[in-house]
């Protein structure tokens, strides 16, 4: 048996180890690259990446966070932020100002570009999240949202 018959014996998304009888962790894994994937196909033509995508989100709920304070609610390390901060500042989608009492400290703030930017993104994110959940009843959307909190807040400090 060569490796090409052994990969047509591996089960599809949604099988054995792959389904209901999988680790959480690799199903929640698994959803999320499906998630990504979505997205990417979603938001290439704008030229966003998701990791963008959540950067700018970030920086509209949260307005004036240093890069740093974004990096963490993002989940992104300091410095892929730091690249993507640049990238958008570079296109006119973000900019930085001094804090007004630490003056080291740099603000972030989306332009008026990098909102119009982001209003686009999420009519698209949100057209993929309804296709994603659009068999799943709402009370399951509902536990599946309560669920994936429980989860990430468990050793949240």
């Amino acid at each position: 048996m060569n490796a090409s018959d052994e990969s047509t014996m591996l089960p599809k998304s949604g099988e054995g180890k792959r389904g209901e009888e999988g680790y959480i962790g690799y199903l929640l894994r698994q959803a999320a690259a499906a998630y990504r994937l979505r997205l990417d196909r979603s938001l290439s033509d704008l030229n966003v990446t998701p990791p963008q995508f959540s950067v700018m989100t970030m920086l509209n709920a949260y307005p004036g966070q240093s890069n740093a304070d974004i990096a963490r609610v993002a989940l992104l390390t300091p410095q892929t932020t730091s690249v993507i901060i640049a990238n958008l500042e570079r296109a006119g989608h973000i900019e930085r100002k001094a804090h007004e009492v630490h003056g080291r400290i740099l603000q972030i703030n989306l332009t008026p570009a990098g909102q119009r930017l982001l209003q686009t993104c999420r009519s698209r994110v949100h057209a993929v999240e309804q296709e994603l959940a659009q068999n799943i009843s709402d009370s399951d959307v509902d536990a599946l949202r309560r669920s994936l909190v429980t989860i990430a807040t468990i050793n949240a400090t």
